[in-house]
């Protein structure tokens, strides 16, 4: 057999998080170590940039246009191909703690396994997985993790943040000490934290094991993941007042300048027109959000993040103590990004640049192979994860995932011809649709418009990376970049594979809170 695989994801994590990728505010020290003696990959993109897409495709290993996902609240089908079921079959032990999101949380009828599991007091067998234990960020629902609150901490639920509000539309409430959007003080104990009882729940399975099983475990943290709202005993340690307002962040006359030379979702969305999107509130205006407040949600998402660090360092230690340090490998990444007061805007949607697509991901090969510390400058994507925990586990890729296994150095990066990587998006908000098709290629982001409702196909997005690492100036127009932008645009016509046919539909039109 290969070697045991821990895999650690978070939810709506920028690149920049980490002190490895030059994050100055939290500190990341677990996640650090393993960078520096792994493979840091600087050049990773999701293949969406919002939450179910993208963890099909990391489970599946295929492009969203191949396993059908499109936007969420599609649901994965249950008896769909993924690199769980393949390591299950070839003799591994399998488990997913904390966030999976391959199903909708609000589906009518609530009649998804994900959606019923704690309530109905099973953890698996499902998707492969023999134990599955399920969180999201709030409290409310059938989770494993909102039962075990309703049950050991019935006063705790009261204290996060109310993702819906009295319309059941996604809260626009205000908090903390800016009242910026989606905050409040939480006055859960650290140790009752989504964050804790998720690595909780994956060490004690871990002690369960036999010293000679081989092993895959996902732990899957819901943070930085809006609202934000952390234990209040931990808000402390990143004082909103002493860090500066983030480089991306624009005041209004400059974000005005910058958006109305993207498309015009971009523009109307900040001055609250139009949200072409189910991942923001509707009510939230970004255009009315002050520098502070972004200083607040900041500090707060840091604050997240350290408590993530800390918690994969608690997993890591019981791998360890087992004895099983060096026969496996670890792995990080997250599902996508966070606009997180670039632009001058808040969340996530239809929007393909660093910010969304952009991604941590880290691979500690077991250090029993020898493999030496490198950084990976090449595209790689999250289709190629799926590809490599076959390649770890020694087991044949299947011929159904579409990615590749990554590349340990640059050396096999460019031997591999990793020339390009891919990201798309499909959604629709109350009959409208927006469609993007993305391709990042020798420090080019290229974005073409499918000609839909809202938009004729024509407009699109060039940004010369290398140039323009913030993304501000679109070159789509510029004469001077028009053959860039017409070999770009034939890439993105070559390269995507065709949509599913006919395609999944989503169980409801809205997957809030998610």
């Amino acid at each position: 057999m290969g070697h045991r695989i821990l895999f650690f994801t978070t939810d709506q994590q920028r690149y920049d998080a980490l002190g490895c990728n030059g994050g100055g505010i939290a500190r990341t020290p677990v996640v650090d170590r393993i960078s520096e003696s792994g493979v840091n990959y600087r050049r990773a993109h999701n293949q969406n940039v919002v939450c179910m897409p993208a963890r099909s495709t990391i489970i599946t290993g295929q492009y969203v246009s191949t396993h059908g996902v499109w936007m969420n609240g599609v649901p994965l089908p249950v008896d769909h191909p993924n690199v769980a079921r393949v390591l299950h079959d070839a003799g591994y032990r399998t488990a997913l703690f904390g966030k999976a999101h391959f199903e909708p949380y609000l589906a009518p009828g609530n009649d998804f396994w994900e959606s019923n599991a704690g309530a109905e007091h099973t953890t698996g067998p499902h998707r492969g997985f023999e134990r599955m234990e399920l969180a999201n960020h709030t409290p409310w629902g059938n989770l494993h993790y909102h039962q075990w609150l309703k049950h050991e901490h019935p006063d705790a639920p009261a204290g996060f943040y109310p993702v819906l509000d009295a319309d059941m539309q996604v809260n626009a409430a205000g908090g903390g000490d800016t009242d910026a959007i989606q905050v409040k003080r939480n006055p859960v104990a650290r140790n009752v934290y989504h964050t804790d009882w998720t690595a909780d729940r994956a060490v004690a399975w871990l002690d369960s094991l036999d010293d000679d099983d081989d092993w895959f475990c996902w732990v899957s943290f819901p943070d930085p993941h809006h609202p934000w709202d952390p234990p209040e005993s931990e808000i402390g340690r990143v004082p909103w007042r002493d860090i500066d307002v983030r480089d991306g962040w624009l005041p209004p006359d400059e974000a005005r300048r910058v958006l109305a030379q993207k498309p015009h979702q971009w523009l109307d969305y900040y001055e609250g027109h139009d949200v072409t999107n189910y991942e923001a509130p509707p009510k939230f205006v970004p255009a009315q959000m002050t520098a502070d407040q972004v200083r607040e949600i900041d500090a707060l998402t840091h604050v997240e993040n350290e408590l993530i660090d800390e918690a994969c360092g608690r997993v890591v230690d019981a791998v360890t103590r087992r004895g099983w340090n060096d026969t496996t490998d670890i792995f990080y990444t997250t599902d996508h990004g966070e606009l997180q007061g670039d632009f001058g805007l808040m969340f996530k949607g239809p929007y393909h640049v660093d910010a969304m697509m952009r991604v941590p991901l880290v691979w500690r090969p077991a250090p029993s192979t020898g493999a030496q510390p490198a950084e990976v400058l090449a595209p790689v994507g999250h289709l190629d994860l799926a590809p490599t925990f076959c390649a770890v586990a020694g087991i044949d890729v299947p011929d159904w995932m579409e990615g590749r296994p990554l590349p340990l150095d640059e050396a096999a990066a460019n031997a591999d011809h990793r020339e390009q990587v891919l990201t798309e998006w499909d959604c629709e908000v109350g009959g409208r649709s927006v469609s993007l098709r993305t391709v990042y290629r020798d420090g080019w982001v290229c974005t073409t418009y499918g000609a839909t409702d809202l938009f004729d196909g024509s407009e699109g997005e060039l940004y010369n990376v290398a140039d323009d690492p913030a993304q501000h100036r679109n070159l789509w127009d510029e004469p001077a970049q028009r053959a860039m932008r017409d070999d770009l645009v034939a890439v993105i016509r070559e390269s995507f594979p065709p949509a599913r046919s006919p395609g999944w539909s989503p169980s409801q039109r809205c997957e809030r809170a998610s």
